[in-house]
């Protein structure tokens, strides 16, 4: 059986005034994160237009590994952390690559 790269994308947007203490809490999880088994692709974007927008965008090596970063202690520690700093929950989409 063959394992298909699966791509995530995560985006994040910041209450006024909350986008540094959101992003120093994004930017936390980076470098633990790339060390995980089957990361292939682990990196934070701001946006150019406006810098209480953030991105993931992550490559895995399966849907495994994808899911075995979801119940890490880290990941696992993050949601109340982002309730004070985001608008919203983040948006977070998988992708599988075509072409």
């Amino acid at each position: 059986m063959s394992t298909k790269v699966i791509t995530v994308t995560a985006s994040f947007q910041a209450k006024p005034g909350e986008e540094k203490a959101l992003r120093e809490l994004l930017t936390a999880l980076v470098e633990p994160t790339r060390k995980e088994d089957g990361c292939l692709e682990y990196d934070l974007h701001v946006s150019s237009d406006n810098p209480a927008k953030f991105l993931f965008h992550e490559n895995w090596v399966s849907k495994a590994h994808l899911d075995a970063h979801a119940a890490s202690p880290q990941l696992q520690a993050l949601p109340p952390k982002l309730e004070g700093l985001c608008v919203n929950h983040p948006e977070i989409t998988l992708w599988e690559k075509i072409a």
